[in-house]
């Protein structure tokens, strides 16, 4: 079911279905897609970054992101774009995160499931305990 949104880029009022902007915002980045690959098709420009797509189109670093995450643009046509890793900012090709921060993150998710399993294991043997009382004992 079609829901009321605010256009990401523009801010405006529209129906949205499977788009984050309007119609109008959606043309307009259709058009820098266009322009932004023409530009990549060529054969001394395949290897292109993001800040020399960006110098040489004018479109947006966000917009040219956007299309990679999108997967429109694939690193495997053009090798050298990339964008920063949300958390250390070294250059990704896909994902929100690098090899390193993915791995350090998921070490740390496992320290953390095992100190919670060590507790909670901790709690069940105090809990197993019980103590009696020799009532006959004087």
């Amino acid at each position: 079911m079609a829901e009321l949104a605010n256009c990401s880029r523009c801010g405006k009022v529209f129906v949205k279905s499977i788009r984050d902007v309007c119609q109008s915002c959606h043309q307009e980045e259709e058009e820098a897609f266009r322009v932004v690959y023409r530009f990549l098709t060529k054969r001394e420009n395949r290897e292109a970054t993001v800040m020399e797509v960006v110098k040489a189109t004018g479109v947006e670093e966000e917009l040219i992101i956007k299309f990679i995450k999108q997967r429109r643009l694939r690193t495997s046509e053009f090798p050298k774009l990339a964008y920063p890793c949300k958390r250390c900012g070294v250059d990704i090709v896909s994902g929100r995160l690098c090899a390193n921060c993915a791995e350090e993150l998921r070490n740390d998710l496992e320290q953390h499931e095992k100190k919670n399993k060590f507790e909670a294991s901790r709690k069940d043997r105090h809990e197993k305990i019980y103590y009696s009382i020799d009532k006959h004992k004087k």
